[in-house]
């Protein structure tokens, strides 16, 4: 705390000692009014001016420092001022008086409290934003809420100062006025409680509902406009209660959330069910990185006291089992298994032609208009292609992306010779690890000046050290500007600090990104905003609060499992949403990036805590100590965790090692149901396993946060329990 707000404190506590020490209290008091009512009323007659700034002064220290007594100054403004010259005084006295009051928490305690509960403070804050005024008119109006408490807890959100003060004055008025009034025959009232009867506080509890009812009704306008140009167009009845566009992870959870509930729902799918994840991400990445991975151990078999025996395997069978994991997954996700839920399935193009109708083009041929009351937009995301590979000579040269490099490179008779990937993400360094396990001569380049620049400094570095290790060529810093063929030679040019480097290769796997898939099934004719993906409110309605996006059209994050996360809330709002609507919690989203060693995360790590502006300790513990790690020669990686300074509360944790995917599930329990890691210290975990690195990382906190002073007590015990 710094001199200034040493100061303040300073004040505040020696006006709280006055007013207690010299019991001042007394002298606010119901009977105090009542005897001295005639001579404060001469005193006013005779100096109005004086008398009405002292009670001025008075009220605001009073409210400005939560002391009790703001009641009876309001009894005793009636009774000195008479009720209009009264509610005038106490109306702004009240009002300065909560308001310094709340500038005085701001100041003094605000900076701490977001800091160091800025990630759960961020909702409220949010909402405050949008909403406040609503909110504290509503509680100024309801006088069994105490006003010194508002005043303290709305110090501590970034409510406007001038919002603050112009909403409590009204709202703080009605009461004020009751007050008042009830001072004007003081000599009638027996006591507080005679003021409000129940009838009155339900009068006032009713009243401050008035703005919740005036958001209703502006929604509503909101909705009339919205749905205007589509006058006569809202169908008297519906084919379907819900109508689910795409059928990839957030589409099928969608649909089978629907079907579960027994409504009648339709999912449309122009392609491949399970989307991108089953046929093209997630399933055949993961067969293809498990192939890799047991190649390298093999090479390396002295690392586990056998002969190193490089793996002799065809790239074609290699190939193949990708595709039939795929095909073994496929009834997962397929047409039989829903329409045996109770999902009807269409193969064919949707197209949205007003908020309540849907067009399929079959795919077999024909088609088939249906309405709806709800529709849910699941249409997924494609890879992301730069501009130079857009051209003639981009096309020329060939790539491939982590789309169609499995149907490309099952026609290849042996690994590529010469492989560059572009793009230094998740899905970049995952096939740029693989292919170089299996053969391939890697050369990886990224733009930015290091890999996987969404995780900390040394989780980067550490995987750039990983990759290297298995000889591929990591260029970061280097920007792809064109691909040239010459004959049969292809190249990449690209540049650094202004050099060129032509990079000679054999296939090129673009892996720079995806893009949410928004146009081609009427998003632009119904007028629904997109820019990077469809824009949505918190509960993942569009503009039309009837149609909803979910997955990785939506975001914030492409993954499979946010996808089916979000489908949930897409669902149960899409058809529940008269009675309640849910917001979509992103607030533990856990993911994992499966290079070897595998990096896993969940929560803040310590870039993006910075970048909040957010307080934190970490706390770390390195594999090379855990037993199991050494026996499977997998001793290499840790366990990073951030909490809240002198607290066990858990912000994030980064995982890097083997099965650090599976071994985040624990902290993403804990953070969800608000465990920290003396909770997971006092958890038994078998010996000898993975999972015990992270009772150890907790084992590491408790031991920088030990009770010296009461140790050194146990200490002193045991010395004299041994004399």
């Amino acid at each position: 705390m710094n001199s200034r707000k040493t100061i303040i404190a300073l004040l505040l506590l020696a006006g709280l000692i006055v007013f207690f020490g010299f019991d001042l209290g007394r002298y606010f008091s119901l009977a105090v009014i009542k005897d001295h009512q005639s001579s404060f009323a001469v005193l006013f007659h005779q100096r109005p001016v004086w008398v009405t700034l002292i009670f001025f002064a008075v009220y605001v220290a009073i409210t400005a420092l939560s002391l009790p007594g703001a009641t009876l100054l309001t009894l005793a403004a009636g009774a000195i001022f008479g009720l209009i010259w009264g509610t005038v005084v106490v109306s702004l006295a009240s009002t300065i008086g909560a308001t310094l009051a709340m500038l005085a928490a701001r100041y003094l305690l605000q900076s701490t409290i977001q800091q160091r509960f800025g990630r759960r403070l961020d909702e409220l804050n949010r909402g405050i934003e949008k909403g406040g005024a609503f909110y504290l008119f509503t509680l100024r109006l309801i006088p069994v809420v105490p006003f010194f408490v508002l005043n303290l807890l709305m110090g501590l959100t970034r409510m406007k100062t001038w919002t603050y003060c112009w909403v409590s004055q009204v709202g703080m008025f009605a009461a004020t006025v009751v007050y008042v009034n009830a001072g004007t025959q003081i000599a009638k009232i027996d006591s507080l409680k005679s003021i409000l009867s129940p009838g009155l506080i339900g009068s006032f509890a009713l009243l401050g509902l008035a703005p919740l009812v005036l958001s209703q009704a502006l929604n509503f306008f909101k909705r009339r406009k919205v749905y205007a140009r589509w006058n006569g167009v809202r169908p008297v009845r519906f084919d379907r209660n819900l109508i689910v566009i795409g059928a990839g992870a957030g589409g099928l959870v969608t649909a089978y959330i629907a079907a579960a509930v027994k409504a009648k729902v339709s999912l449309v799918e122009a392609h491949k069910m399970g989307g991108d994840c089953l046929n093209y991400g997630c399933v055949p990445s993961k067969a293809l990185i498990r192939s890799a991975k047991l190649a390298h151990e093999m090479a390396r078999g002295s690392n586990y006291g056998l002969l190193d025996s490089p793996a002799k395997f065809c790239f074609k069978t290699l190939m193949q089992r990708v595709q039939d994991v795929i095909r073994t997954i496929e009834p997962h996700d397929s047409v039989e298994r829903y329409a045996a839920l109770g999902v009807e399935v269409l193969r064919g193009h949707a197209r949205i032609v007003n908020p309540w109708t849907v067009e399929i083009a079959l795919n077999q041929g024909g088609s088939q208009t249906l309405t709806t009351r709800s529709i849910v937009i699941a249409a997924g995301a494609r890879p992301q292609i730069p501009e130079f590979l857009a051209t003639a000579a981009g096309r020329d040269v060939g790539y491939v992306t982590s789309d169609t490099l499995w149907d490309e490179f099952a026609k290849l008779d042996q690994v590529p010779r010469r492989l560059v990937v572009l793009g230094g993400g998740p899905v970049g360094c995952e096939l740029a690890q693989a292919f170089a396990r299996l053969g391939s001569q890697v050369t990886q380049v990224e733009m930015a000046l290091r890999l996987m620049n969404r995780e900390d400094e040394d989780v980067s570095a550490l995987v750039q050290s990983a990759l290297e290790a298995d000889g591929i060529v990591v260029l970061t810093g280097h920007k792809a500007l064109r691909c040239v063929k010459t004959g049969d030679t292809k190249t990449l040019w690209v540049a650094r600090q202004g050099q060129e480097v032509g990079i000679e290769f054999d296939q090129l796997i673009c892996a720079v990104g995806r893009v949410a898939r928004l146009t081609g099934y009427g998003l632009e004719e119904l007028g629904i905003p997109t820019e990077r993906t469809v824009e949505t409110n918190e509960y993942l309605q569009t503009v039309y609060p009837n149609i909803y996006a979910a997955g990785d059209v939506a975001g914030p994050y492409q993954l499979t499992h946010v996808a089916a996360h979000q489908a949930w809330y897409a669902a149960v709002n899409a058809l529940f949403g008269d009675f309640k609507l849910f917001k979509a919690d992103y607030s533990v989203i856990p993911w994992t990036t499966f290079v070897d060693p595998e990096i896993a995360h969940v929560g803040l790590n310590e870039q993006a805590a910075k970048e909040k502006g957010v307080a934190y300790e970490v706390t770390q513990y390195r594999l090379k100590d855990l037993d199991r790690a050494i026996a499977d020669s997998e001793a290499h990686g840790f366990v990073k965790v951030l909490t809240v300074p002198g607290s066990d509360k858990i912000l994030g944790a980064t995982l890097v090692g083997s099965h650090a995917g599976d071994l985040l599930a624990e902290y993403v329990l804990a953070m969800k149901h608000g465990l920290g890691l003396n909770k997971i210290l006092s958890t038994v975990h078998t010996y000898p396993t993975f999972s015990e690195a992270n009772k150890y990382a907790a084992g590491e906190w408790k031991r920088a946060h030990q009770p010296v002073r009461l140790l050194e007590w146990a200490r002193k015990y045991h010395d004299w329990k041994r004399s």
